[in-house]
């Protein structure tokens, strides 16, 4: 597809971390970008500051992410690029002990359920909704392409951590996802793909490096190579060429300078 001001683009998470520099790389390439993001006072300074529009939704709620695709297509037109970053998730071990009590105590499957919700479910409602608006939209290339859907997953989806059950399996759902996916669309020229990224520096793993510093460098030096988190940068880059290369399709790239995280 050609990355032009002739293409409309949608990143959710739009307004912090992956998201952010998906947004502004891909702005910086012409496109025009809707930035869907609960968080409005920093998603409306980042899209005017980009040139974009600001969408407050929340993953999370049908109406509000079909409310924002409709203000997103009034003010540029069918996008033809989703990006996906937007999570809500929880954490927990599966069974774990409670000091306080006394007692073993498993993670109450209601927590589970929330981490499926906004990690999985959530990609699909944001997918599908899109989809539908490119199904109904021309080509855009002699190939007869219509859109390009990009899921962030996570190195989580394939070696979580201790902890990590609501939110590796809800990743790995994700990853399942998009072959099919791909599939059930291919006929209408839209392509679907997701991004595996490692441990990159965004706003959780800056906070870890406020609270310890120490922790933080390890977590850099337990990368193969380059020895540090990734830059949000480095994703978007990736998210970019997956929308420009048409010929990218049902795959799951990992980016994660090597890392494969043993149990800890």
């Amino acid at each position: 597809m050609k990355i032009d001001n002739t293409i409309a683009a949608i990143v959710t998470g739009g307004a912090s971390g992956l998201g952010r520099a998906t947004a502004k790389a891909l702005a910086d390439s012409g496109v025009k970008v809707a930035v869907f993001d609960i968080s409005e006072e920093a998603g409306q300074a980042f899209a005017q500051e980009i040139g974009g529009t600001f969408c407050n939704v929340n993953i999370m709620d049908e109406e509000s992410v079909e409310a924002g695709f409709a203000k997103a297509r009034e003010a540029h037109g069918q996008e033809r690029i989703v990006v996906h970053c937007a999570v809500v998730a929880g954490g927990g071990k599966t069974v774990s002990f409670d000091k306080k009590t006394g007692a073993f105590k498993r993670t109450p499957t209601e927590q589970i359920a929330k981490s499926a919700e906004g990690i999985f479910t959530a990609s699909y409602r944001v997918a599908s909704i899109a989809a539908l608006g490119m199904a109904n939209a021309e080509p855009v290339n002699e190939d007869g392409e219509r859109g390009c859907i990009i899921f962030t997953s996570s190195a989580a989806s394939q070696d979580g951590q201790i902890g990590q059950v609501a939110y590796g399996g809800g990743k790995g759902a994700v990853n399942a996802m998009v072959l099919p996916m791909a599939r059930d669309l291919m006929d209408l020229g839209i392509r679907v793909n997701a991004i595996l990224p490692g441990t990159f520096a965004t706003p959780p793993m800056l906070r870890v490096k406020e609270m310890n510093e120490a922790v933080f460098e390890g977590l850099g030096k337990a990368v193969p190579f380059p020895k540090r988190l990734g830059n949000p940068e480095e994703f978007a880059s990736l998210a970019v060429e997956i929308s420009r290369n048409t010929y990218i399709n049902g795959q799951c790239i990992r980016i994660d300078g090597a890392i494969r995280m043993p149990p800890k």
